[in-house]
């Protein structure tokens, strides 16, 4: 019988970044890639951090979820991310069971 951890692992592709169910194709640094952009959880993430102050800078953000076999190696942040054709900064990213959670910004000074 597999475990809770093993069933979310196999349900990654097959159903959370499967494009006939919730994923979508974009290019992710040259990579074509079926990932998740997220608008209503980067709304909360950006409500907890409200004041936190950046540079005054900010221009659009973005948070997507990605499989990390796919991806590869988790992104550090302020590594540049380009996503489909446009350049952001990685501000964070995590693994939550095999899949990343990207929070990216674009700038204009």
């Amino acid at each position: 019988m597999l475990s809770f951890k093993e069933i979310v692992k196999k349900d990654i592709k097959r159903v959370f970044l499967n494009p006939e169910e919730f994923g979508e194709k974009h290019m992710v640094s040259g990579r074509e890639m079926c990932i998740i952009i997220d608008e209503e959880e980067l709304t909360e993430r950006e409500k907890k951090q409200f004041g936190r102050g950046r540079d005054g800078t900010h221009q659009k953000s973005l948070l997507f979820y990605v499989a990390a076999k796919d991806f590869g190696p988790q992104p550090e942040p302020d590594q540049v991310l380009v996503l489909d054709g446009r350049s952001y900064i990685v501000i964070e990213a995590g693994n939550e069971s095999g899949i990343y959670s990207i929070s990216l910004e674009a700038r204009r000074k």
